[in-house]
């Protein structure tokens, strides 16, 4: 597969196998994708079907067993230990369900704590706008156990994009959050996306999580399982039923 500028990530028959011999699980099997730059991706399938390990390849989290896993113009797969950890630190960002916020600190500090660690810092005005985007600029002396979950997660969004990352990996961002609250973080990463360029991968079980982005690629017995453009959750939630999840 050619990889375009427009990549954002590319994975080319990677796979993923964890054990060896007849215990050996294969986690991923000669996956091939290409995410495109300045879009919201959403990874889908069943449980057990290499969505985790799909975004720990693609974020460089995890060394895939067999295949080249390319970050905009860079191949993953040939980077030494310490080169990987810079590449995330500066250029991707992250966002779990769990938040994983620094209690002791303010939102500002939380926010700012990539740059702290060495990330490079983005030309000025970067942060305020993010801040802003948002929707933090009266909460940045509190700290977390003062602020919703939802609002917990706009702090998490924050500081994935404070270094403005080429990249966004959400793994279930909205699984700890009820549903309205939900539904408002997902509209925040669909305007991230829209109003910034970002591209974000999501990992989500939830078809309508799933229907904000503006691509769904489903995975099943860690192959790819097709792809739905501009899905819907109806759609989405047919396309799983297909998959076996419900």
């Amino acid at each position: 597969m050619t990889m375009t500028t427009t990549a954002a990530v590319g994975l080319t028959e990677v796979s993923k196998v964890y054990g060896s011999g007849p215990g050996a699980v294969t986690a991923l099997d000669k996956v091939t994708v290409s995410l495109s730059r300045g879009t919201f991706t959403a990874i889908m399938g069943p449980s057990g079907s290499g969505k985790s390990t799909f975004l720990h390849c693609a974020a460089g989290l995890d060394r895939p067993t067999h295949g080249t896993v390319r970050l905009g113009d860079i191949d993953l797969t040939g980077l030494r230990e310490r080169a990987l950890t810079e590449l995330r630190r500066s250029r991707v960002g992250f966002v779990f369900q769990a938040y994983n916020l620094v209690p002791s600190l303010t939102v500002r500090q939380n926010i700012e704590l990539p740059l702290v660690l060495g990330a490079a810092a983005p030309e000025a005005g970067w942060l305020q706008h993010v801040v802003t985007t948002v929707g933090l600029a009266d909460r940045l002396g509190h700290r977390p156990a003062e602020l919703s979950g939802g609002q917990q997660q706009r702090v998490a969004i924050a500081r994935a994009l404070v270094t403005r990352p080429e990249v966004v990996f959400a793994d279930e961002p909205t699984g700890a959050l009820d549903t309205r609250t939900g539904r408002q973080v997902l509209e925040l990463l669909r305007a991230v996306v829209r109003t910034t360029g970002q591209t974000v991968v999501m990992v989500t079980h939830d078809p309508g999580a799933a229907s904000f982005a503006d691509r769904v690629v489903f995975l099943a017995d860690g192959r790819l399982a097709g792809a739905l453009e501009s899905p819907t959750a109806a759609a989405v939630a047919e396309r799983m039923t297909g998959l076996g999840e419900w």
